[in-house]
């Protein structure tokens, strides 16, 4: 004698199968195939090897600026340091352009002293690269090399002429570090 509350369960068993034979196949169609599988696995390969070169040329980009920053350093660094030494220059300068030949006789020495440090100071701008900018009355005035304290019209020159030079200037390798000082003449002819 069966009980027919069981005979319900038999049915129950039989949909339960169905679903879950329903479930495996429409799982087994979402699985990726192998063709699936390596097309997603080239493209996490071309992102790796992307991200790779990017960071590779990141690198060199860095290498290459840090090599540029330390050359600059090396021939700028003292950029301020020849700046200050400029004024020593010209005091020097004008030490031994304002002697008469009376104190060249008589404070010889000292005159070859002075001399002597002008000449080493400047053996010493010259090992670091720094230049010193001698223009001459007469020559063109150039703007990126002088600097016009003055103008004035002069006869017998040409406008742009420079007619007095108070003070030379001087180069770190190519960058100007003072421009010289000039007069410049203005006249119209």
């Amino acid at each position: 004698m069966a009980d027919p509350k069981n005979d319900d369960f038999l049915d129950d068993l039989d949909a339960l199968e169905a679903e879950a034979e329903a479930e495996e196949e429409a799982f087994e169609a979402a699985e990726p195939t192998e063709a699936d599988r390596i097309a997603e696995l080239e493209a996490e390969r071309d992102g790796y090897k992307d991200k790779f070169m990017r960071a590779l040329a990141d690198a060199e980009n860095a290498r290459k600026r840090s090599d540029r920053d330390r050359r600059e350093a090396e021939q700028y660094g003292g950029t301020r340091l020849a700046r200050d030494l400029l004024p020593v220059y010209d005091n020097l300068q004008r030490a031994l352009a304002t002697a008469n030949d009376e104190q060249k006789q008589i404070s010889a020495a000292l005159l070859e002293g002075v001399e002597l440090t002008l000449r080493e100071l400047l053996s010493v701008f010259k090992k670091h690269g720094i230049e010193v900018i001698k223009p001459e009355v007469g020559d063109r005035f150039d703007p990126k090399h002088h600097e016009a304290m003055f103008e004035a019209p002069l006869p017998e020159t040409k406008a742009g002429d420079i007619i007095q030079v108070s003070a030379e200037g001087f180069m770190l390798h190519d960058r100007l570090l003072r421009p010289a000082q000039v007069g410049v003449s203005s006249n119209p002819g």
